[in-house]
């Protein structure tokens, strides 16, 4: 290694928190080593990060990598700010092969190494949390805060989260073992093993626009701690935070003394298509990708050399059936449906409600008084212009404005989008909440011709408020969207102890992952690394769980070498 970042320097720096996040994911109690709040980064943290994104606009990010036969990038914030950057555009034919040869040496070094080479790079990613928020706000379209927090601290607990599962697994297994199998009389059967983590090959991670380090740590991290070269293709739209990434990840791959080629980025030009030219090639083992079910499909069908990680589109789903806390039941749906106008895989859609009503602490409460009320609890929540931008952020693209739309034309409005003017980027689109009332009476869903709309994923500040017959229709209406179409999460409200069995064992037996009777700060849409999973990998919304053992597990195979003692 070299000098400046040598194997005790790694050691005595990072040790103790790789240590740390082995035993959080063993206990799944709440740790994070990076901060939520932005002043804890430093008094002048804020203006500094500030000052380095807006230097990096209209510039050339040149990484040096081999194999760059031209720039690409129109990243456009949903801000309003041409960003003006250029990105490496790769040549494969070149590019593939040197980061094969850079990968011999990674994969030499071992798994703790590797492991607290990745911390440094998280250590140097944190140090920048500022900058990087800038960079996510300005290609996702989240608000400053949740730009900061969801792509800052919770996405680096994510990469630690798969670091520390990628050891965990590596290390089950002894480096080596004195084997000896007693032959009575005769002198022992004795051999010397040795049991090597071999890498797969070349992981390539292809990044969404709304969540691109949140979503794209995982797979990066895992990959390369396990010694796996990653070759990062970001969304069009959202480069630069993984951009940013890669030029980190190259830096200390240097100063470690390995080659800086281990990591490299793909940006590719408009309307190329370079996340299919890549995935089939032979040299990419490994595929993470975050976005439609319909390209995540096709890659689950063509990139078959590869193992294939995806996280694709659900219809989430939450049963009301009573409550012993309206009011709080009411604020913490509202959250959930617009923070971040609902443009996460992971907001609820789908509200079932009988047509009866539901009971409640404040008294019996008709299908009808709970969508009014649900609507006059948006309204409050996002009734000032600038707390509602800074809740909602940004409309990533056009297509969920023509949802918005589309929605509205399904049944009657209980609480119709708005557009809201952001108080510092006036020319932002930014909308609120649509919740539509659509009827769920089993003749609609069960054995009909066509499936009605709400079992279609509407990504977007959309909800549909879905009256059913009863409790016993919503259970078994949430059975099938989640074996169907697939949930990244599921909601339920009751006080009866049958019906929480019932969803429960719904959830389990569907393989989705569920939160109860959620009334206070926190929300079915938001998961904590080292304690919750995302996604269950068991139904259609995504094949994999950010993040398990099974998430690392495959991206290395063990190799023993036997010789005689």
């Amino acid at each position: 290694m070299a000098a400046d970042l040598t194997a005790e320097r790694l050691t005595e720096t990072h040790r103790p928190t790789l240590d740390r996040a082995l035993e959080a994911i063993r206990s799944r109690a709440y740790w994070s080593p990076h901060p939520e709040h932005p002043k804890a980064y430093g008094e002048n943290a804020a203006a500094e990060g500030e000052a380095a994104f807006e230097a990096l606009l209209g510039t050339r990010l040149d990484l040096g990598q081999p194999g760059t036969d031209g720039w690409a990038g129109n990243e456009i914030s949903p801000y309003g700010t041409e960003l003006l950057l250029e990105y490496p555009h790769p040549d494969a034919e070149v590019l593939l092969p040197a980061m094969r040869a850079a990968g011999v040496g990674w994969r030499r070094a071992g798994a703790e190494t590797r492991a607290l080479v990745c911390l440094e790079i998280l250590s140097r990613i944190s140090a920048r949390t500022h900058e990087f928020a800038h960079a996510v706000m300005h290609t996702s379209g989240q608000a400053f805060m949740m730009a900061f927090q969801a792509g800052g601290p919770h996405a680096q607990d994510r990469g630690l989260e798969a670091v520390a599962y990628a050891y965990a697994e590596q290390t089950r297994v002894p480096e080596r073992a004195a084997w000896s199998k007693p032959q009575g009389k005769r002198e022992p059967l004795e051999l010397d093993k040795t049991f090597t983590a071999v890498p797969r090959g070349i992981s390539l991670l292809i990044g969404c626009n709304t969540f691109p380090t949140w979503n794209g740590y995982p797979g990066f991290f895992a990959s390369l701690a396990t010694g796996n070269p990653v070759l990062v293709k970001p969304h069009p739209r959202a480069v630069l935070p993984l951009a940013l990434t890669v030029a980190v990840a190259r830096e200390v791959l240097a100063e470690a003394g390995f080659g800086r080629d281990v990591v490299a980025l793909a940006a590719e030009r408009p309307g190329e298509g370079l996340a299919k030219t890549l995935a089939t090639r032979p040299e990419v083992r490994i595929i993470d990708y975050t976005g439609s079910s319909a390209f995540g499909d096709w890659l689950e069908e063509n990139a078959t050399q590869a193992e294939v990680y995806t996280e694709k589109a659900g219809v989430n789903t939450v049963v009301i059936d009573s409550t012993g806390d309206y009011r709080g039941m009411l604020a913490n749906l509202a959250f959930s449906l617009s923070l971040y106008s609902g443009q996460m895989c992971t907001t609820p859609q789908n509200l079932l409600i009988p047509r009866d009503g539901i009971g409640t602490d404040a008294g019996h409460k008709s299908f009808g008084e709970v969508t009014a009320d649900l609507a006059a609890a948006v309204d409050k929540l996002l009734g000032d212009d600038a707390r509602a931008a800074a809740l909602l952020g940004a409309i990533v693209n056009p297509g969920v404005e023509k949802r918005i739309a589309e929605a509205a034309g399904l049944g009657e409005t209980a609480l119709a989008s708005r557009s809201v003017t952001h108080p510092e980027f006036p020319g932002t689109t930014v909308r609120t909440p649509l919740i539509v009332k659509l009827d769920g009476a089993r003749k609609v869903w069960d054995g009909a011709a066509a499936e009605p709309a709400f079992l279609s994923e509407c990504f977007g500040p959309v909800a549909f408020a879905v009256a059913v017959d009863s409790t016993a229709d919503a259970v078994e209406l949430l059975r099938r969207t989640v074996r169907h179409h697939g949930a990244m999460t599921v909601g339920a409200y009751t006080t009866s102890e049958e019906v929480e069995r019932q969803v429960e064992e719904v959830c389990l037996e569907e393989c989705a992952q569920l939160s109860l009777n959620l009334t206070g700060g926190v929300y079915v849409n938001q998961t904590a690394a080292f304690s919750d999973f995302h996604g269950s990998g068991g139904n259609p919304a995504a094949n994999v769980t950010l993040c398990d053992a099974a998430f690392v597990a495959n991206r290395f195979r063990m190799v023993e070498v036997r010789r005689q003692a």
